[in-house]
């Protein structure tokens, strides 16, 4: 029998992290939106913020290589105040 106590339930905060090749470093117009790199969806920042980092980190000899975190649960819940 599992006498310790449960862990509380964390907030489910869906993170999308993604990728591609810039047309230039001032824009965030991807160059071939058929490559775009979708690394995953996350259920917090922490995680999602670990997966960018990896995917950046292998890409840091293309200086026009991008990858982002964006924050799909402010685009499922509008109403959500920022945090």
């Amino acid at each position: 029998m599992n006498n310790s106590p449960e862990a509380p339930k964390q907030e489910q905060l869906l993170h999308l992290v993604f990728g591609g090749e810039l047309t230039e470093l001032e824009t965030c117009e991807f160059k071939d939106l058929d490559k775009l790199d979708v690394v995953g969806i996350y259920p917090n920042y922490a995680t999602a913020y670990n997966a960018w980092k990896t995917k950046a980190q292998r890409t840091v000899d293309n200086a026009n290589m991008r990858y982002f975190i964006v924050h799909m649960h402010r685009l499922l819940d509008p109403v959500e105040p920022p945090s």
